[in-house]
């Protein structure tokens, strides 16, 4: 097997296995608690809102969308991450059609498992800072190194 596919394949099993294993972490510890705290900022709202006091509704809706952005983060990270690992293990079985040569397979196989793990890596940060520049950017340079790079395994298919 040539090193570029060991690559992908082992870093796909490894990328899936982290998503699987952060994702049964935050079913079995943090969901629960993280959906209460999303109902009863909920309730909170409508009982202020009916109370006819809009600052404490406001604070209450404001408490349900931080809350809601880290849920969503949440799910998204551990979905990602398998999604990308499953894409990493496919491409790896038919990597040897990617025309480029030795060197060129590897940098691709290695910029595609570094994206896929920087990707939702910068997703789960922007959860401990909303609006954190520094997790954003890793997002966004993660998500274009995976962009890129299958762009470049078209390319090599197509060749």
């Amino acid at each position: 097997m040539s090193p570029a596919r060991t690559i992908l394949i082992v870093g796909g099993i490894t990328l899936a296995a982290l998503g699987m294993l952060y994702g049964l972490h935050y079913a079995v510890f943090v969901e629960h608690q993280t959906l209460d705290r999303m109902g009863s900022s909920l309730t909170q709202a409508f009982v202020h809102a009916a109370e006819r006091n809009p600052p404490s509704a406001r604070d209450a809706v404001n408490a349900y969308a931080s809350t809601k952005y880290d849920y969503v983060r949440q799910v998204d990270i551990h979905s990602h991450w398998i999604g990308l690992g499953m894409v990493l293990i496919v491409l790896g079985v038919a990597f040897e059609q990617v025309r480029f040569r030795g060197r060129s397979q590897i940098w691709i196989a290695v910029a595609l498992l570094a994206g896929s793990f920087l990707f939702p890596l910068g997703v789960i940060l922007q959860t401990v800072k909303h609006g954190a520049v520094f997790a954003s950017a890793l997002a966004i340079f993660g998500s274009a190194t995976v962009t890129i790079a299958l762009a470049a395994v078209v390319w090599g298919f197509w060749r």
